[in-house]
């Protein structure tokens, strides 16, 4: 398993390409707070209705200074896709061989219809102003995370 981000570091950099094909470099969004979170596959039940939970809580985000990035291994195509069928209107970012997510420690083990599989895990994250991370939730469930953490972002 990858090793795990923690709360009063820095936040790792990274440069993915969005799905409107544009580069995203975290380290650009200085002076931000930023909300990045990691979702396994695009279109899936679960990965959706965090989406969705996304954009229904988007304009309260923003009113607490917070910008959204979404990231799993879809390619900007899929994700293109993906926010118009959902009207995302946040960046949805491709991550194709994982790299940011293992870097995150958004990647380790799960159990997936019974069986224990690797691969990407639904992880959370605040960054603030200056690059630290404040926040840091790893295996977060897909329905009901969006309102603690904006409770947490008004706290």
């Amino acid at each position: 398993m990858a090793p795990q981000i923690r709360t009063g570091r820095q936040a790792p950099d990274f440069t993915l390409t969005d799905h409107e094909e544009r580069q995203v470099q975290l380290s650009e969004l200085r002076g931000r707070r930023v909300v990045v979170y990691f979702y396994p596959k695009a279109f899936t039940p679960g990965c959706t209705t965090e989406a969705c939970d996304f954009r229904d809580n988007l304009a309260s985000l923003e009113a607490l200074g917070a910008t959204v990035l979404g990231i799993s291994g879809d390619d900007p195509a899929t994700l293109r896709r993906f926010a118009e069928e959902h009207q995302l209107s946040y960046r949805l970012l491709s991550d194709p061989d994982s790299a940011t997510a293992r870097a995150w420690g958004a990647w380790g083990e799960k159990t997936v219809d019974g069986q224990t599989v690797v691969g990407p895990l639904r992880s959370t994250f605040v960054i603030e102003r200056d690059g630290t991370v404040s926040s840091a939730e790893h295996n977060v469930r897909a329905e009901g995370h969006v309102a603690d953490l904006r409770g947490r972002l008004a706290g």
